[in-house]
């Protein structure tokens, strides 16, 4: 039996990998890195690149250590990315970069069913991020898995705007997306046009998922990059929402009929040198099974609302979710959980 089998957000947990922090670092400044991450600087040449403080690294090894105890006490099969030097450089016919981290495996691989997709990366630093992940992708083959790489996109300097505020930072010049872009809601999944995600995508992504999905491609949500601290789907029926971003009149229609809970304000965290993630990190939580959530301590607001509607929270910290731009959804994906597929809308 395949051991990728993963239909939506909540359902109990069974198999999950875990990023590493190892080797972190921020890669050298181009045209796709500066239109997507840091618009706010003037040119490329101004990104602060190169491998994080060791003690950001460190903390933040520890840290995701803590969760993997945690899962694993829960009876949770917990894998990792192979450690890869991200100094290394590579390159292809039209550019060269060098590597980021494997710190987000929610980024880069799409688990849909019993399908596990290598999505093709808005970033050219990212562009051979899977390789740290190739030992799990064979043997989730092995099992029965279907192991499918979307079309490697050429992320040509056309495919990027630098030059248009009010334009989204990926061009429709081929299927660009991360896989963080993507919500499961049973056959419907929510698909995120952003800077990180073009239309092309998800036409791709349609294509390939065939008739028994729906893939909504929705555009007037959150233009930045991922939806996971837009959008998390709590348990069947219930999704929490971010209020500066979603209200009734954007609301994914598969959505309508849920009840809506409304994020508190987030406690920014902080963050060393530039941002990766806005406070609203702070929303990116993990649903362990429809009654447990994985949330970050001090966001103590948001874990009350949630244990008021009768979800448990397992309070642990990622101190530098804004500096490495990932929270426990982020850092997490999960591959296999129990249940089957379904229509929930």
């Amino acid at each position: 039996m395949s051991l990728v089998n993963a239909h939506n957000e909540w359902d109990p947990l069974e198999e999950v990998i875990v990023g590493v922090a190892d080797g972190a670092r921020v890669p050298t400044g181009d045209k796709g890195l500066h239109a997507i991450r840091f618009p706010e600087v003037e040119g490329a040449e101004e990104i602060p690149s190169g491998p994080y403080p060791p003690d950001i690294v460190r903390r933040a090894g520890e840290e995701l250590e803590e969760l993997v105890d945690a899962l694993e006490g829960l009876g949770v099969k917990v894998r990792r990315p192979k450690v890869t030097d991200h100094a290394a450089p590579f390159a292809t016919p039209d550019w060269a970069s060098d590597g980021m981290y494997n710190y987000c495996p929610r980024d880069v691989l799409l688990a849909v069913g019993d399908s596990i997709i290598e999505t093709p990366m808005s970033l050219r630093s990212r562009f051979l991020e899977t390789f740290a992940y190739k030992d799990i992708l064979i043997d989730y083959l092995r099992s029965g898995a279907r192991w499918v790489s979307a079309p490697k996109p050429a992320l040509r300097d056309d495919g990027y705007n630098v030059d248009d505020v009010e334009a989204l930072a990926l061009r429709d010049v081929e299927p660009v997306f991360d896989a963080a872009n993507v919500l499961r809601v049973g056959v419907d999944i929510i698909y995120l046009v952003s800077d990180t995600g073009n239309r092309l995508g998800a036409r791709w992504l349609q294509n390939y998922l065939g008739d028994t999905y729906r893939v909504h491609a929705c555009d007037d949500l959150y233009a930045r990059t991922h939806i996971d601290t837009t959008i998390v789907l709590v348990r069947p029926g219930l999704v929490l929402l971010n209020p500066e971003r979603v209200g009734d009149h954007n609301l994914p229609a598969c959505l309508a009929r849920w009840d809506k809970l409304y994020s508190p304000e987030m406690v920014d965290i902080g963050f060393e040198g530039m941002a990766y993630g806005s406070a609203w990190v702070g929303m990116n939580l993990l649903m362990v099974s429809p009654g447990l959530a994985v949330v970050d301590r001090r966001q103590v607001e948001l874990c009350r609302l949630l244990e008021s509607r009768g979800v448990d929270v397992m309070p642990l910290q990622l101190t530098h979710a804004r500096t490495l731009g990932g929270g426990f959804h982020c850092v997490t994906l999960d591959t296999r959980r129990k249940g089957g597929l379904e229509d929930y809308s």
